[in-house]
């Protein structure tokens, strides 16, 4: 009890001053206990404020106070923030994100786009943004890697040769090319071979053309255009810059020929054209484009290998083609040029006064269309240093007129290259009678018969001093035991041979025997004894005459 009332007692002590109020009603701030707390020592601040070397406002807004109201903070004594500020609502939704700017070499813009479309980036092509080319040949990029690259491309300052050499682009890849060349001021030359983008591909990727200014070479071998492809790139050509192409292989025929010829009619800027490796069969067609083409004043170099051209009508076209005051090389190889044609093309080699190059390789010409081509060599005004006729056969006189040709002083670095040299020439072959006597004699060696054959026949023959038929022939070696078969006895007759009977063939063995006394010297046969002389028969002595009888001297 006693401590209770001690406890009272404080409480009563330290409410003693206060008077009691209702808690609704709020006390004025002057009268806040707060404010009314003695302040024992002078506030640091405050005097430096008094002196002007402090300032309560630090101007930036403290992290702790962000999420308060504005509000709360004003309410509040102690400190002088200024109100929170738009934390980047207004800016998000009211303005456009700021683009980031790349450098025109392209190299940060391709790697943000690799990593934005989540593929690796090729390191080759990423080192060589800095270089004057970028060789990618038969790197396998990817279809979908390709946007990236030409992106990367569009304001490239450096690159001046792209190569995708055996790449296979599909459509998306060749209309992100073609949007590239829209941009792209530095690119001279692009090269497609065998990147397989056909007719669709040709007309996204050359739908830029007529906008590009720089490019100037322009490769597409081998990628299975056809005549759909063919006259679509016939139609971007037309007001383009470039001036050299390249397409062969890619099955280009009538529909392209005629295309061709009515872009050259309105346009014939290309100074380098390579048509090998088609199909322009269609005769008119190909006269048409032909002629238009020999309306050119810029035409370097042209090729047409590989088209089974042929004819007359033809060749006039060409012969055509040979007075384009700057052609400097004309490739007609492998094709069907002869005689009549051959005559026609070179009437006009006079005319064709910087033709250095000329090549008829693989045509079916004869001797005498190579000797009346290389003739032409001979007359100075005539400046090609270089006819190739690979796989035509000449003749002996055309090898003596090459001679002449590259004696003369202006043909001192002539190149002429030609096939196999014709007549004169001796062919040297085995003896057949060396090859048959020398298997007779082989086979005479066997195990089972051991018979010299070369003086078995020796011997024959002076027994049968006239030709014996291959029948009698082959009777005697049998019984002789001698190993000759049926083929070597008709082929001794063949070689050697007689009289020839209604049925029979003949050997003469007089010949066989002048053959071996030249192959084998040393074979002579024994020579033959002289006859024994016959026995003479002494005649016995006459008989004594018979005495007569009689009596007398006589008888004595």
């Amino acid at each position: 009890m006693e401590e209770e009332s001690e406890t009272n007692e404080d409480l009563d002590l330290v409410f003693v001053t206060q008077e009691e109020q209702e808690s609704s009603v709020e006390q004025p701030p002057e009268e806040w206990s707060s404010v009314e707390i003695a302040i024992l020592e002078e506030n640091k601040k405050k005097v430096l404020y008094k002196e002007g070397l402090y300032s309560p406002g630090s101007g930036e807004l403290c992290a702790k106070y962000i999420t308060v109201s504005n509000s709360s903070i004003l309410r509040h004594l102690y400190y002088n923030y200024p109100p929170v500020a738009d934390p980047g609502i207004n800016e998000a939704l009211l303005k456009a994100e700021q683009e980031t700017i790349y450098s025109d070499d392209g190299q940060a813009l391709y790697l943000h786009l690799c990593n934005e479309i989540n593929i690796c980036p090729v390191r080759l092509f990423y080192n060589s943004l800095l270089k004057s080319e970028i060789d990618l040949r038969y790197y396998g990029v990817e279809e979908k890697g390709v946007r990236p690259m030409a992106l990367a491309l569009q304001f490239n300052k450096h690159v001046h040769r792209f190569n995708l050499t055996g790449n296979f682009l599909n459509d998306d890849a060749c209309y992100h090319l073609g949007h590239m060349l829209s941009y792209n001021c530095t690119l001279n030359e692009i090269v497609l071979d065998g990147c397989r983008i056909g007719a669709s591909g040709i007309l996204r990727l050359g739908r830029n053309l007529h906008i590009n200014r720089t490019l100037m070479f322009l490769s597409l071998e081998n990628n299975y255009l056809g005549d759909i492809g063919g006259t679509h790139f016939a139609d971007q050509l037309l007001n383009t810059t470039v001036n050299r192409v390249n397409l062969s292989k890619n099955q280009l025929g009538r529909l392209t020929a005629t295309a061709l010829a009515e872009v050259f009619e309105w346009s014939n800027r290309l100074t380098h054209l390579n048509l090998s490796w088609n199909c322009f069969y269609h005769i008119p067609s190909t006269i048409k484009m032909l002629e238009q083409l020999a309306l050119s004043t810029c035409l370097e170099e042209l090729s047409l290998s590989f088209n089974s051209l042929g004819g007359d009508r033809v060749a006039n076209a060409i012969k055509n083609i040979l007075l384009i005051p700057t052609l400097t090389l004309l490739d007609l190889s492998n094709n069907n040029f002869q005689k009549e044609a051959i005559d026609t093309i070179i009437s006009n080699l006079l005319s064709a006064r910087k033709l250095i190059t000329f090549n008829l390789s693989f045509n079916p010409m004869t001797p005498q269309d190579a000797f009346n081509v290389l003739q032409l060599m001979l007359k100075p005004r005539i400046k090609i240093n270089q006819l190739l006729l690979e796989n035509v056969c000449v003749s002996k006189p055309f090898v003596a007129l090459l001679t002449r040709v590259k004696k003369r002083k202006n043909r001192k670095n002539f190149v002429c290259t030609f096939g196999t040299i014709l007549q004169n020439w001796t062919i040297v072959e085995p003896d057949g009678r060396d090859l048959i006597l020398k298997r007779v004699q082989y086979l005479g060696m066997s195990k089972k018969t051991q018979v010299d054959t070369a003086m078995y026949l020796l011997s024959l023959a002076k027994e049968y001093s006239k030709p014996i038929t291959t029948k009698e022939f082959q009777e005697r070696t049998d019984a002789d035991h001698v190993g000759l078969d049926e083929s070597l006895v008709m082929g001794l007759a063949e070689i050697f041979p007689g009289p020839r009977t209604a049925k029979y063939r003949t050997i003469n063995l007089n010949l066989i025997v002048e053959y071996i006394l030249r192959l084998w010297p040393d074979k002579k046969l024994p020579p033959t004894p002289p006859p024994e002389p016959e026995p003479v028969i002494e005649e016995a002595p006459p008989p004594p005459p018979p005495t007569k009888k009689g009596k007398g001297k006589a008888n004595k």
